[in-house]
């Protein structure tokens, strides 16, 4: 059951997050982040987000799963499994579109 719910936020994450180039993307990822109330101060969670996609690029988070690990351990101590879903969702679609495929991994392999 708690996978076909991650399998919904994954993919409802991923499609509707479809990021423009704009020329302040932090702001755009924070005030992304902010709709999901996930707060906390713009540079920290750009930096997240940021090194979020250097270690899936880099293969030190293995997946999906490892990846969300990694956030809910750098988020507010009151935040979700869910809105760790959505930060990972939100920093792939703002800094490393390359990287969707894990989450398209992850949604296939909780379905």
């Amino acid at each position: 059951m708690k996978r076909m719910a991650l399998a919904a936020i994954v993919a409802t994450t991923a499609v509707a997050l479809a990021a423009p180039a704009r020329a302040d993307v932090d702001s755009d990822f924070t005030n992304q982040l902010h709709s999901y109330g996930i707060y906390g101060q713009r540079d920290y969670n750009a930096w997240i987000g940021k090194i979020t996609c250097d270690r899936l690029g880099r293969g030190i988070d293995a997946d999906a799963y490892e990846s969300t690990s990694f956030i809910i351990k750098n988020l507010p101590r009151h935040s979700t499994t869910a809105q760790a879903w959505q930060f990972l969702g939100a920093a792939i679609d703002f800094y490393c579109p390359d990287l969707r495929r894990v989450l398209e991994q992850a949604a296939e392999q909780s379905g």
